[in-house]
């Protein structure tokens, strides 16, 4: 005992902690590793240096005067002519702002699109309050129902004494959003049908659930709008007539409602048999059964997948310009046509990256959030 009080605790050698190690065991842990890391960290030296200096060092801020306290600042706004062609002309941002964001919504009623971005933000807000509220599930509904409701009345006018604003004239980042959010939520539901259809032991409800989900799947969604948008309206008659619009959200719909649905099921299938024989056991039917039982653990399961769904969704929102909606990627080559403006489509681009890269990854670390908060697993 008196040996081995004698001695010092020695710490342990630097390459077996922190950075070092980390460094050692990912990036340097073999000559193949460390000939990757060499060349990775080559392609970084070429590539970041010039990007930062386009995007930031050289790059044009003169966004025109404004005033402080009763003192002027900064100069008069850089135009397309003083830019330069070697570096970011940012003015043209701020110049086609209101363009990337509502379109050709009338700037005199913008205040009724921004009404609707405050109510989504403090969506998120809510959530967070009455997370422990008696209510709570009925309090979730109410905003599920609403809140759409109340988006479109806002947005498209009618009542209230709401000037009427035409779905031609909605775009940018707004459109995108409207898009993206009726395409998710709607198809939702709807997915959630069919991937029970599918495993129903009905077998006319299983070959219909099968049939579709099969075939929307082996089709790409452009197709798809093309026939939602040209196709579609060859089976009416000259007195009927649906909005391009609404015509985009029932082919985006249809679309996800089928990968929602495999996503689903296979949420489904990971559930143990003893749940189901348990959920008979009680005397619980079929729509107890799944809505109290099978339906929470399968959507638990299936977070990750139906989020990775949803942020496909999500980009492919821009295919729309295809069939002439004015998405956010549209108005960038409507505005880089400008006259005044003339060749700045790559800041248009990355304005346009940036603003998906926040919404998804916005929406992936929410979902982190979600997978946290509702697991159940046991950990030491």
């Amino acid at each position: 005992m008196a040996i081995y009080e004698s001695q010092e605790l020695r710490k342990p050698p630097i390459s077996q902690v922190g950075i070092v190690r980390w460094l050692r065991v990912n990036l340097f842990s073999s000559k193949v590793n460390v000939g990757l890391t060499l060349a990775a960290l080559y392609m970084l030296y070429v590539i970041i240096p010039p990007m930062l200096g386009w995007m930031i060092f050289d790059a044009n801020f003169n966004f025109g005067e404004f005033s402080f306290l009763g003192f002027e600042f900064g100069e008069i706004m850089a135009t397309n002519d003083n830019c330069g062609r070697a570096a970011a002309c940012w003015p043209f941002i701020y110049e086609k702002f209101d363009m990337f964001v509502y379109g050709f919504y009338p700037r005199e009623l913008v205040w009724r699109v921004d009404i609707v971005f405050a109510l989504a933000a403090s969506l998120f807000v809510i959530v967070r309050l009455v997370r422990n509220y008696k209510y709570k599930n009925k309090v979730l509904l109410a905003m599920i129902i609403g809140f759409p409701i109340a988006s479109f009345f806002l947005i498209g006018g009618g009542v209230f004494g709401l000037e009427v604003v035409k779905t031609h004239q909605w775009g940018g980042l707004m459109l995108t959003l409207v898009i993206a959010s009726v395409g998710i939520i709607i198809s939702f539901p709807i997915g959630v049908l069919l991937a029970l259809g599918r495993q129903s032991n009905l077998r006319v409800i299983n070959f219909f659930s099968t049939i579709y989900i099969e075939f929307i799947r082996a089709v790409p969604l452009i197709t798809i709008l093309f026939m939602a948008s040209f196709v579609l309206p060859l089976f009416f008659t000259g007195g009927i007539s649906f909005d391009k619009l609404l015509r985009a959200l029932i082919a985006i719909t249809l679309f996800q409602a089928a990968y929602f649905a495999e996503v689903v099921r296979g949420g489904l299938q990971a559930i143990p048999t003893g749940q189901y024989e348990a959920a008979d056991a009680i005397g619980l039917n079929y729509v107890q059964k799944n809505a109290l039982i099978i339906l929470p653990q399968a959507l638990k399961i299936s977070i990750p997948n139906l989020v990775g769904s949803s942020i496909s969704l999500f980009k492919d929102t821009t295919l729309v310009l295809i069939i002439g909606l004015m998405d956010m990627l549209a108005m960038v080559n409507m505005t880089a046509n400008d006259i005044n403006w003339l060749g700045r489509e790559t800041e248009g681009f990355v304005f346009v990256t940036m603003t998906m890269w926040i919404f998804l990854y916005s929406m992936s670390r929410y979902s982190k959030k979600l997978e946290v908060r509702f697991s159940t697993d046991h950990k030491n």
